[in-house]
């Protein structure tokens, strides 16, 4: 049964897939203090080129993207030779590797940089700092719409880098409560203005950011990643359903390499979408699609036989086994994750 998943996918004409599995972004906080990549990441992502394509941990854009400690980024000098270093390794082990690109939005902390939190809305969340728990989250700032833009051109700049840097391209990160994801959701934006109250208004720094990107490093290069189910650090609304009808419709007219559904585990339901967040979207998106969320090579490999998604994206299994796809094509065992494997990168 796990055969689909071991077949070549072409994404589009630039990009073929070796195998319909992909590494899902994984953050580790193993950067060095200067957010620059480490010879022990450049080690973890070679020995993990045998998956289709590797998302790389999401990545940061920008200072005051930072919500947790030594998140690498791909804004300085430094940070994009670091990576360079990754992508090589991971080419020389005949692999593909796209940039997770991340700006957390309201879950960002000034600890990490000198400046305001932004987010959509003054609307902030209860809890603290993960690894850091006396860092509490703070009341962002509104961005003003010259934030906004501001924020968008940097985006974009950190596809160009990413691009410098070797990656084959970038998945914009716009989900899982942070800030693209933030816009989208009504809990999250209270705007009044043009990126507000209306699915059109608030889809439209989501289709800005993607346009913006598209135009500096092309479409064929340019994934996303979307959580209409909120559930992190995010509360539902059923209206939220209404955004993401509008978002989707439009994406489809942006022919991107493919959409990735943001969520920990997709056997989770969500009333406004009438179900699983991975069913919704393949209903109202018929580009391709990349599934996650708990699954297994063999449920994995069901969902995609039954056209509920295209790719399967595997999490925590790669942190257990750089030789997943190995085990999967041996028909072997994995090893099982433990949350102790996160304290090293092997």
């Amino acid at each position: 049964m796990t055969d689909i998943l071991l077949e070549p996918y072409a994404l589009n004409d630039t990009l073929t897939l070796k195998n319909r599995i992909l590494m899902a972004p994984l953050t580790r906080c193993m950067a060095d203090d200067q957010l620059v990549p480490t010879d022990a990441m450049v080690e973890y992502y070679a020995k993990r080129a045998e998956a289709g394509l590797i998302i790389s941990e999401a990545t940061i854009i920008r200072p005051d993207a930072q919500g947790y400690p030594n998140t690498p980024g791909l804004f300085t000098a430094q940070q994009i030779a670091g990576w360079k270093k990754v992508t090589q390794a991971v080419h020389n082990n005949g692999g593909k590797i796209f940039a997770q690109l991340w700006h957390v939005g309201r879950v960002a902390h000034p600890h990490f940089f000198d400046g305001e939190v932004l987010a959509p809305s003054a609307i902030g969340i209860e809890g603290s700092v993960p690894r850091m728990r006396e860092l509490t989250y703070q009341v962002p700032k509104a961005a003003t719409q010259e934030d906004i833009k501001q924020l968008v051109a940097d985006y974009a700049k950190a596809a160009e880098n990413a691009i410098e840097a070797g990656f084959d391209g970038v998945e914009i990160h716009g989900a899982n409560g942070y800030l693209i994801d933030q816009f989208l959701h009504y809990s999250a934006n209270q705007r009044t203005d043009e990126y507000g109250q209306t699915p059109e208004n608030m889809s439209r720094f989501a289709l800005e950011v993607v346009d913006a990107t598209v135009n500096r490093i092309g479409a064929d290069r340019v994934g996303l990643r979307l959580s209409p189910g909120a559930y992190f650090n995010m509360e539902g609304d059923s209206r939220d359903r209404n955004v993401f009808d509008y978002l989707l419709k439009a994406l489809e007219q942006r022919d991107l390499a493919y959409l990735h559904v943001g969520i920990f585990d997709d056997s989770m339901t969500f009333d406004y979408l009438d179900g699983h967040a991975s069913d919704y979207i393949r209903k109202h998106y018929q580009g391709h699609l990349v599934g996650v969320g708990s699954y297994t090579a063999q449920t994995g490999a069901e969902a995609i036989a039954q056209d509920r998604f295209d790719l399967l994206a595997i999490g925590r299994p790669f942190i257990a086994n750089p030789d997943y796809v190995s085990k999967i094509k041996q028909n072997q065992a994995v090893t099982e994750y433990d949350e102790a494997m996160l304290a090293t990168l092997d």
